[in-house]
């Protein structure tokens, strides 16, 4: 009967620990790592053209879709933001809006 009572605990903490992983573990964290490289940064300012660069956690994800897709699409113009959103699929673009909207 101890056996089966550790069996059993033991189970339900590999559930648990591994929902808890799963649930850290948002899709758009890891595509948005090069984002935070530059949004993620208090009163960083951009050195060309010179701008202070918007804080993405908290914002909307409609709009972080749409500035992606305008900056992928060549319709807003900033090189850097070209470079980093030509290569983004649409999925790729929901999930990191998504993941920083989660944020604070």
């Amino acid at each position: 009967m101890k056996s089966m009572n550790k069996l059993l605990a033991t189970t339900f903490v590999i559930l648990f620990a591994s929902n808890a992983i799963a649930d850290e573990i948002h899709p758009g964290k890891i595509k948005s790592e090069t984002c935070a490289g530059c949004h993620a940064i208090p009163g960083y300012n951009n050195v060309y053209p010179t701008y202070k660069v918007p804080k993405l956690a908290g914002q909307h994800a409609d709009y972080i879709v749409s500035a992606l897709k305008a900056y992928r699409n060549k319709d807003r113009d900033h090189k850097t933001m070209h470079a980093n959103a030509i290569g983004l699929s649409d999925q790729d673009i929901n999930d990191i809006a998504q993941y920083f909207e989660l944020l604070k």
